[in-house]
């Protein structure tokens, strides 16, 4: 893999930008068809947010085999230790994907794109990234939904004096063992994973909750090698009922029954069972209107507070933690995988602040001012998440044909065709991004779809001796629409989460996630099917 710099611009038939599951896949396939590829990455090192999220504690929340490729050559000589890997063995999988499909020559790494322009003349985009010009004819985003963090706007924060990191900027070596009085601000998947490790280790750990996580056991295990190898023989079954799967996973299936529809004892007892397995099941695997109707809803919320509330001593504790009501529909966040966090909140040097109650006035050169009083901190920690799924595009300076911004076309809300194109960005696409089925699909799966979607796109386009594409105008504000029906005709509307674009100030809300995995890539099917219906292509449009 490239480290070094050039001011000659590479002339390829297509640059990917970036180097997670979506990026190495689609280097791959197009590769195999023939295209000329370089793939463009800002970190030191491939894996997408697992290069760059080495907090304490970072984990997958999806299991294996679930969460790897389909491709043989991948997983055949490769063995996990840990039913939900972490991070280190997550990146050393990476480094193993890039040496068996031998992808290292065309990538470069720490190498970020500022900027990228069309060039109508010659239907080809001009890319910038330090130093180096790309000249290609297409231009593919696979950065991601977690690329760009999201530090909050807290009075004082620069004027902190102690040890300060966003969980995705946590510095190689950096040991919290050694910063005694320790804040997490935020309580999503990273504040979960962050609050499990120091809990045992700091001299006093104080968590700052804005809401309450509904966090599900993660039910980790070690993985035996042989058993393991044992087990790939089934790969191949287990791959194709992940791949056909409506919620991407091969074993977890919603049943095709109402939640009120059967006894309590036979709810209880779905419940149980999803409840024992672990990770997703108990999300995305019990009655097919969890996420639907309110009642429905309402009997997993009850079933999960009755399952966390026993194991907080404190009452008080325990009510902000998992209150009587809900305060929001169960599953309308992304459910965080938890081994340890509730029992963390027993230890005497671990304490809860509930933000919407006691806010944070400010951030001073000790520690955090509430309004209640002050608490002297050594490490502060921002486990505040993500400008999701927009973040990572709108950070590069694209511009569509009319020389404005991609930032500027999103100001007032997004819109995209199937969640892969924008009209007016001709030979653009992005994989795992805005308005497809990005935080509900399991990664792997998504970018294998996509991946191989857009592969066959491409394919015809030279078949046909296309060197132009876009899509019709209309399309964007069509697909936009479809989501907000989707988001009115379930509870994800009702919820300020990431997924509706909530978490960040001044983003417009809207559904940015296509909660069915299966139903979008049966629309991205027929669109294909339909000769790449949206799309017009052309030698010049």
């Amino acid at each position: 893999m490239s480290t070094s710099l050039h001011t000659d611009a590479h002339r390829i038939d297509a640059l990917v930008v970036g180097a997670g599951f979506s990026g190495l896949y689609l280097l791959h396939r197009l590769r195999a068809e023939g295209f000329t590829v370089r793939l463009v990455e800002a970190s030191g090192g491939v894996g997408g947010v697992w290069q760059n999220n080495r907090y304490p504690g970072a984990r997958v929340d999806s299991h294996v085999p679930n969460y790897e490729y389909s491709l043989e050559a991948v997983w055949r000589d490769w063995t996990w230790t840990e039913r939900f890997p972490g991070r280190d063995e997550l990146v050393a999988y990476f480094d193993h994907v890039v040496d068996v499909l031998d992808l290292a020559d065309d990538i470069d790494l720490r190498t970020t794109v500022t900027s990228a322009r069309f060039d109508e003349s010659n239907h080809r985009w001009t890319v910038t990234a330090d130093g180096r010009r790309y000249d290609c004819q297409y231009l593919l985003l696979c950065t991601g939904f977690g690329s760009k963090a999201y530090i909050p706007d807290l009075p004082g924060l620069d004027s902190f004096t102690g040890v300060c990191h966003h969980t995705a900027h946590w510095p190689a070596g950096l040991v919290p063992a050694s910063h005694g009085r320790v804040g997490v601000i935020g309580t999503g998947a990273s504040g979960v994973q962050v609050v499990q490790e120091l809990a045992p280790v700091a001299s006093h750990l104080t968590v700052f909750q804005r809401s309450p996580v509904m966090a599900i056991p993660m039910r980790q295990q070690s993985l035996d090698p042989a058993e393991q190898k044992a087990a790939k023989s089934l790969y191949p079954e287990i791959f194709s009922r992940r791949n056909s799967s409506p919620s991407s996973f091969a074993d977890i299936e919603r049943l095709d029954v109402s939640a009120l529809a059967v006894t309590d004892a036979e709810r209880t007892a779905v419940y149980d069972e999803a409840w024992c397995k672990g990770g997703f099941h108990f999300w995305a695997g019990t009655f097919n209107d969890i996420l639907i109707d309110e009642r429905a809803n309402l009997t997993a919320y009850q079933y999960w507070r009755d399952h966390v509330r026993p194991r907080i001593t404190d009452p008080f504790t325990a009510e902000l933690l998992a209150p009587t009501d809900p305060p929001y529909p169960f599953g309308t966040k992304r459910p965080s995988l938890e081994q340890t966090f509730y029992d963390c909140f027993n230890q005497p040097n671990v304490d809860l602040v509930d933000v919407r109650s006691t806010p944070i006035e400010s951030i001073t050169p000790a520690g955090v001012r509430t309004t209640v009083g002050h608490i002297d901190l050594d490490l502060l920690v921002l486990a505040t998440g993500f400008d999701a799924n927009t973040g990572g595009l709108t950070a590069i300076d694209i511009r569509d044909r009319h020389d404005r911004p991609l930032a500027d076309r999103w100001a007032g809300g997004v819109d995209t065709h199937l969640g892969v194109a924008v009209h007016g960005f001709p030979n653009m696409l992005f994989l795992y991004g805005p308005q497809s089925a990005t935080a509900f699909c399991n990664g792997p799966v998504c970018a294998e779809f996509q991946g191989d979607w857009v592969t066959d796109l491409l394919v015809q386009l030279r078949e046909q001796g296309h060197t132009v594409f876009d899509v019709d105008p209309t399309t964007g504000p069509d697909w936009s629409a479809h989501l907000a029906l989707i988001a009115d005709a379930t509870l994800l509307g009702r919820t300020d989460s990431w997924y509706m674009a909530a978490n960040v100030p001044g983003k417009p809300r809207q559904l940015l996630n296509y909660p069915s995995p299966g139903m979008y890539t049966d629309r991205l099917r027929q669109c294909a099917e339909a000769g790449y219906d949206g799309f017009r292509f052309g030698s010049a449009i």
